[in-house]
């Protein structure tokens, strides 16, 4: 099993997240059956882990069969940086039970499976009210790469900072930061079907702009190419 981390962006300067440990479980019993698959007890700021970018928390191999949860543990240091300003993150529980999730991996001999970890790091810190301070609830979405595929594509105006959405009816499915270099972006860890893209600038001066019926196939990447964004107040 290889175990990614990615993440969904946000408003955020730096998000620091310290992962002690990656566990999975192959019982039904979540108070039993766990197995620390890696250690990295490393820090990582996920606002860099876009547009394809991962860090890879465990490459292991494990016995076949169906491992029903992970979850990660994490240490104390995670930090919200907001303005240039560092804030402590305060993980509800997390260093005792850790944060899990419900995979149903199938694990085969001679295959390797690869799980994303979608990090939606907007919605996982939550301000403490009016105190200054915050918690970390991570939202974490789990997806099996081998049944995703991806969108790439190019904003012509890299200038506007956009972001870019893949949004299947109601629900935005992944989301990633175009480079403001290049305009270059990719949607990763969706599963097959039509979706549309979504093009926000976070600069002014620009329009919005969508592409709609983009098809996603299993284990391809669909380059949809260039979208151009208007100047505000012009067709």
């Amino acid at each position: 099993m290889v175990v990614k981390l990615h993440d969904a962006p946000a408003i955020y300067d730096e998000v620091n997240i310290s992962v002690a440990r990656v566990e999975v479980n192959n019982t039904a019993n979540e108070d039993e059956g766990w197995t620390v698959i890696s250690e990295p007890n490393q820090t990582y700021d996920i606002l860099e882990l876009v547009n394809g970018d991962f860090a890879v928390l465990a490459d292991v191999e494990l016995e076949a069969g169906t491992y029903e949860q992970i979850r990660l543990i994490l240490n104390d240091e995670n930090t919200v940086v907001i303005n240039g300003e560092t804030f402590d993150l305060f993980v509800p529980s997390g260093a005792q039970t850790g944060l899990k999730l419900n995979i149903d991996a199938e694990i085969r001999e001679g295959i390797v499976y690869t799980l994303l970890l979608d990090f939606d790091a907007n919605r996982s810190v939550v301000p403490r009210g009016s105190t200054g301070l915050f918690n970390l609830k991570p939202v974490v979405r789990a997806t099996n790469e081998a049944v995703t595929g991806n969108i790439s594509g190019t904003v012509l105006q890299a200038e506007a900072r956009a972001a870019v959405f893949a949004i299947s009816g109601t629900d935005t499915l992944s989301t990633t930061f175009a480079d403001t270099t290049s305009g270059e972006f990719t949607l990763v860890g969706l599963e097959e079907g039509p979706y549309t893209v979504s093009v926000d600038p976070r600069e002014g001066g620009f329009e919005s702009n969508s592409v709609e019926d983009v098809s996603v196939t299993v284990g391809e990447v669909n380059n949809i190419g260039e979208i151009e964004l208007s100047a505000s107040g012009t067709e």
